[in-house]
């Protein structure tokens, strides 16, 4: 699987739960101009996924503050997610969710992101797409392993850090932190101010 980072992530359309919690079509192209965190999960009503997705919601108003949208996509059909979205968290289920769910019923949006293992089912994959719709990060976990929200949130502080001041962002930095001069002297000056 060749990385999609610096590529147009591919494009479709496709059934989805939305957030009002109707069915609708979604298309990727139509969220041009903003920031898109899309995820890819397994399966509704399993073990992992709730958590996933219910982390990213309690997260989505600081998705939503930095221009980004939050869409999960599994090979469910829009059936499947919407039993899922109606059934309580005591349940099973993951109730009432911002941010839609798209149905991959015929796995192929799975497999043109590079995520789709076995013929089955989709890893975690995790892609930061840009306002032009260029991938700009990706995070591929297996299927036993849930993602950091908080890992996405700061990925896409770099993002619009260095799109806006042009620096680039050192190991573990966060917003607020020191950036560094894309520059050898720029690499210099910062490793030696942080060198122990």
């Amino acid at each position: 699987m060749a990385s999609l980072v610096t590529k147009k992530a591919p494009d479709f359309t496709a059934q989805a739960v939305m957030a009002d919690n109707l069915f609708g079509e979604l298309s990727l192209a139509s969220y041009r101009g903003k920031y898109v965190i899309l995820f890819f999960y397994p399966l509704d009503f399993t073990f992992v996924c709730p958590s996933e997705i219910i982390a990213f919601d309690k997260a989505l108003a600081k998705f939503k503050e930095k221009n980004t949208e939050v869409i999960g996509v599994s090979v469910d059909s829009k059936f499947t997610h919407f039993a899922w979205r109606n059934t309580p968290r005591d349940r099973g289920g993951i109730g009432p969710i911002g941010y839609p769910l798209v149905a991959d019923l015929d796995k192929n949006i799975s497999r043109s992101f590079g995520v789709l293992t076995d013929e089955s089912v989709a890893l975690r994959g995790l892609f930061l797409i840009d306002r032009d719709g260029v991938v700009r990060h990706e995070l591929i976990n297996d299927l036993s392993l849930g993602r950091n929200v908080d890992e996405a949130l700061r990925i896409l502080d770099a993002l619009q850090f260095t799109e806006k001041y042009g620096d680039v962002c050192p190991a573990n930095w966060r917003k607020g932190d020191e950036a560094m001069k894309p520059t050898a002297e720029g690499v210099a000056e910062y490793l030696a101010k942080h060198s122990e």
